[in-house]
């Protein structure tokens, strides 16, 4: 059976609809780019980053680690790479397969960066992180980047319901509400988030421990920001003062 997303009538329907939508009221107003069908983002940008939290894993010590530092990241690059194969240009096809990959993915993200970031706390509190500044700090450092890429993914696989869907429009309410969502100026119609909006979103959210400038408008964004901003702070101060206590010492 052909593949129907490789069939060029579908694809010059959804052109046409891309159109209608875009214009809108017959052509008196500009429906939003977020609102509307458009083509779906490129997976690329999303999976380079995960590739870089996989490499950042792969670079902690042996004691932060569970098992083995080779298992939790093997299985996320095996994943990674099923997704790239089974849809490696844009993220418009809606598959339930290829979604529950996606979320098992950032699932097996966050698992080993949580089991990394408690066994760190652990280790912190009970004296046994070592005498030394600078490979605690690098722990440190890697556990809070990859807590940023992980929630970043999280955000963009959530929000009105992932990339694929926001790519048909199949959701209009916003879970995350962005300044250009609100701009009346016709040059941000054309604006959607992509992957690189909701990296900057989780960035903001770890070094500020608050909302910025794009604000969760449903429960389950405000919790997961929640949880991000507490993990940011617990590892960010325990580290620090460990670290200082190291050097005072």
């Amino acid at each position: 059976m052909s593949d129907p997303s490789a069939d060029p009538h579908r694809h010059a329907l959804d052109a046409i609809r891309r159109e209608l939508d875009r214009l809108g009221d017959g052509g008196r107003r500009i429906v939003p780019a977020w609102k509307r069908v458009t083509p779906g983002e490129h997976r690329w940008p999303a999976a380079a980053a995960i590739v870089v939290a996989i490499g950042l894993q792969l670079l902690l010590p042996d004691q932060l680690t569970l098992v083995s530092r080779w298992l939790l990241p093997s299985l996320e690059l095996v994943v990674l790479v099923v997704l790239a194969v089974a849809g490696p240009a844009r993220m418009d096809r809606e598959s339930a397969l290829l979604r529950g990959l996606g979320l098992t993915l950032v699932g097996l993200l966050s698992l080993a960066n949580a089991v990394s970031a408690g066994l760190l706390v652990t280790a912190i509190l009970d004296g046994s992180s070592g005498g030394s500044a600078a490979p605690l700090l690098a722990s440190g450092a890697a556990i809070w980047l990859t807590n940023i890429i992980a929630f970043a993914v999280w955000y963009w696989q959530l929000d009105r319901g992932g990339p694929a869907a926001r790519a048909h429009g199949r959701r209009p309410t916003a879970d995350f509400l962005f300044v250009q969502m609100q701009s009346t100026d016709p040059h941000d119609a054309d604006w959607e988030p992509r992957f690189a909006d909701y990296l900057y979103l989780s960035f903001t959210n770890a070094t500020a421990f608050s909302p910025t400038d794009v604000m969760p408008l449903s429960r389950w964004a405000k919790m997961l920001m929640l949880v991000q901003a507490l993990v940011s702070l617990v590892t960010i101060a325990l580290v620090v003062s460990r670290a200082v206590n190291v050097l005072g010492g």
